[in-house]
């Protein structure tokens, strides 16, 4: 009878304990790795699965001695493809010995090295997208593999997943990231389908809110398998009422970027603007190797990027459209704005703003412009000077698929 009491006596103790340090037992999410939307660089958008570790290595090179990682690019994430398409006999994935000949390991140290972080990807089905082994039934296992190999980023897909509910699955997978004890950042690509926004703040870091990106302004592009991709306005404007759900830790993710890939400058340079406005993770989706001057300096705008940027971390909404241009705006810190003008028209259009007449009110945040109180001075960011003031009506002329984006500063 002592020894059963011994034993009661001691579980009691420890149900107790484990109920009074519960913050010790909780997993989820690791808190506080992604306050600014995340900068880095994803394979997928030109290469697919043609990855190898010479492309990591140049990518890795050129980001920091192009700027782009001075900048705020700091992540590099392989997407699909970067293993073989059976684990090994102990269940571990294996990372292509042929596209990694050094292995995994040594890449991720060669990208460390270089003062960059590194990502990998899979999905939450039983096969990846294009089909390699998936994550379904070796959460903990796959977790513990990418804890050792170092890994900073992980991006998880939602393909061949028949028969499991996306907030269970990415929530399995958010408590074995934690479990496995390193800080790894977790992005949750599952296409807006299941609404991650209303459940993903204590699961994941960001999460994708559309399907697929496609290098063009506004298009549908329909894919033989009876599924779309979408051009870059068609993702700003899909979703309604979520920006709320966004913010430091929690990022409605527009996807990776097309900046640079088949569309024209004006274009890129609109499609920077948005992601910078709906404060969405800023990933490049280009090869570094043939990129221009012009799509660099894109990519580098410094004053975009403070806004995409900005510690106050709210998305912008759209607030009017003028005869087809659409009026973007965003609450910055300090009192400050960011106002996009997006000529959405095939042909140029002429703009006459009268700040006088358009009080701007932000209904989720509680921010608030009001241009007959406070006189605001007005910086153009594309062309990086100082326009005057929003006392006077703002007018210019602006080209099919083109933006002007404004820093309004009290």
């Amino acid at each position: 009878m002592k020894k059963i009491a011994l034993l009661l006596a001691l579980s009691i103790f420890n149900f107790s304990f484990g109920q009074g340090n519960t913050h010790k037992q909780q997993a989820g999410k690791f808190e506080g790795f992604a306050m600014t939307p995340p900068m880095g660089w994803n394979s997928w958008n030109t290469f697919a699965t043609n990855i190898d570790e010479k492309l990591v290595k140049e990518t890795a090179d050129i980001m920091v001695s192009s700027g782009l990682a001075a900048a705020g690019y700091n992540y590099i994430v392989l997407d699909d493809g970067w293993m073989t398409h059976e684990r090994d006999a102990n269940g571990d994935l294996v990372p292509d010995p042929e596209k990694f000949p050094s292995g995994m390991k040594a890449v991720i140290d060669y990208v460390h090295a270089k003062g960059l972080k590194f990502g990998l990807y899979n999905c939450a089905g039983t096969k990846t997208c294009a089909g390699y082994p998936g994550t379904r039934g070796y959460e903990y296992q796959d977790a513990r593999f990418y804890a050792k190999l170092g890994i900073d980023f992980l991006k998880y897909d939602w393909c061949n997943t028949e028969g499991i509910t996306a907030k269970e699955a990415y929530t399995t997978m958010s408590n074995a990231l934690k479990t496995a004890g390193r800080p790894i950042v977790f992005s949750l690509c599952e296409w807006g389908d299941n609404q991650p926004w209303e459940w993903g703040k204590p699961i994941g870091n960001l999460w994708r809110i559309s399907g697929d990106i496609y290098p063009c302004f506004d298009c549908e592009f329909k894919h033989p398998e009876n599924w779309s991709s979408w051009g870059f306005m068609k993702i700003a404007d899909m979703r309604k009422d979520i920006r709320k759900y966004s913010g430091p830790d929690h990022w409605n993710d527009f996807d990776m970027m097309e900046v640079g890939n088949e569309m024209n400058d004006t274009e890129d340079k609109t499609h920077f603007s948005m992601w910078c406005m709906l404060s969405s993770p800023l990933f490049t989706g280009n090869d570094y190797r043939k990129m221009s001057k012009e799509t660099l300096a894109i990519l580098t705008n410094k004053e975009l990027i403070a806004v995409n940027q900005d510690k106050l971390g709210i998305q912008g909404f759209k607030y009017a459209i003028l005869d087809g241009v659409e009026v973007w705006v965003k609450p910055l810190s300090d009192g400050a704005w960011a106002v996009s003008f997006v000529n959405k028209a095939e042909t140029s259009k002429k703009i006459n703003f009268d700040w006088k007449k358009n009080t701007i009110k932000d209904v989720d945040f509680g921010y608030e412009a009001d241009f007959n109180k406070t006189i605001f001075k007005i910086k153009d960011l594309w062309k990086n000077k100082e326009i005057g003031n929003t006392k006077k009506t703002f007018t210019a002329e602006i080209a099919s698929h083109d933006v002007i984006t404004l820093k309004l500063i009290p």
